[in-house]
């Protein structure tokens, strides 16, 4: 009787990973999961629909000359070609937004990071107020027309006035049609308005972080708070900092907005024409699209490398 038990126990033993292919593997959990793959369904759809149907059409009208109205005529890489080498604006817009990505990116993820860390040790109530006192200024509009206000071209605006009432100016400075000011005061603009989805989703992350870590990290050596951020902290919330890292990289890529409300589209002598302003210039208004589907695909790379540069950074956190 023992060894027939034994053979039907070994009869419906489990079969193991091991034993099944990837394919068959997958399929097996899929089944498993099904009603979660149904819960799912519709945002994926959509996201397929409106995001990557978009995306690779864009990249396949890319190598086609298309003005919305006849049939698109395949040119191969004759866009990308005229793009590098005949396109001197398209150069400057690279040159624009590589300066605007690199100075307004990591300083305002490190920024975020800091000033989230930095409210995270408040009492609750105040930590809510301080929250929204940081975080308005990237939901508001009013940003662009206070910094109009203040740097006014005229007599009437708040820094000119004063250089001219300290007799450091006798004229006022025309601080948006002046190709030496444009880019310095948009990039100050930018960092104002970048404590956003980034900040939050720091703030997140420190709340859920365990207070019992840090009492093990006292007992295993750590001993200053500067070996808490980089051993516990950072790890601990790294699904947030990688989130966090790929919404500031989307926003200093997709820096355009704030030019276009300060200095107009587009600025003087192109000294903040950057690759969004190429794209809407030859999408949106020159219907070149399959010009501008070649603008988006070169942005659209350059953003896909900042992301994994930022994650293969980002593995190394707490090592």
């Amino acid at each position: 009787m023992s060894e027939n038990t034994a053979v039907k126990t070994e009869s419906v033993k489990p079969v193991s990973r091991k034993d099944m292919s990837k394919l068959q593997w997958t399929w097996k959990e899929m089944k498993k999961h099904k009603m979660g793959y149904v819960m799912i369904a519709p945002f994926f759809i959509l996201f397929f629909i409106f995001t990557v149907v978009p995306v690779l059409l864009s990249m396949v009208l890319s190598f086609t000359s298309f003005n919305l109205l006849e049939w698109p005529k395949w040119l191969g890489f004759d866009n990308y070609l005229r793009l590098f080498l005949d396109d001197d604006i398209f150069l400057t817009a690279v040159k624009n937004t590589l300066i605007f990505a690199i100075v307004t990116g990591p300083v305002s993820y490190i920024m975020s990071l800091f000033v989230a860390w930095f409210i995270n040790e408040l009492s609750p109530r105040t930590r809510a107020i301080v929250t929204l006192i940081f975080y308005a200024p990237s939901i508001s509009g009013a940003m662009y027309s206070i910094f109009s206000i203040f740097f006014s071209s005229d007599r009437y605006g708040y820094v000119n006035a004063l250089l001219i009432s300290l007799n450091i100016r006798t004229e006022p400075i025309q601080f948006f049609q002046d190709a030496t000011y444009v880019m310095p005061l948009c990039i100050v603009v930018a960092l104002w308005t970048s404590l956003g989805v980034t900040f939050l989703s720091f703030i997140a992350g420190l709340q859920t972080i365990d207070n019992s870590l840090y009492e093990a990290g006292a007992i295993d050596g750590i001993r200053n708070r500067w070996q808490e951020l980089w051993y516990i902290t950072l790890p601990t919330m790294r699904p947030q900092l990688l989130f966090g890292a790929v919404m500031a990289i989307t926003g200093a890529f997709s820096f355009g907005g704030i030019v276009t409300a300060l200095a107009g589209f587009p600025s003087v002598d192109y000294c903040a024409h950057t690759i969004m302003h190429h794209l809407e210039d030859y999408g949106g208004q020159r219907f070149e699209v399959g010009y501008s589907s070649a603008i988006a695909t070169i942005l659209f790379l350059m953003m896909i490398g900042s992301n994994m540069l930022i994650q293969k950074l980002l593995s190394k956190v707490g090592e």
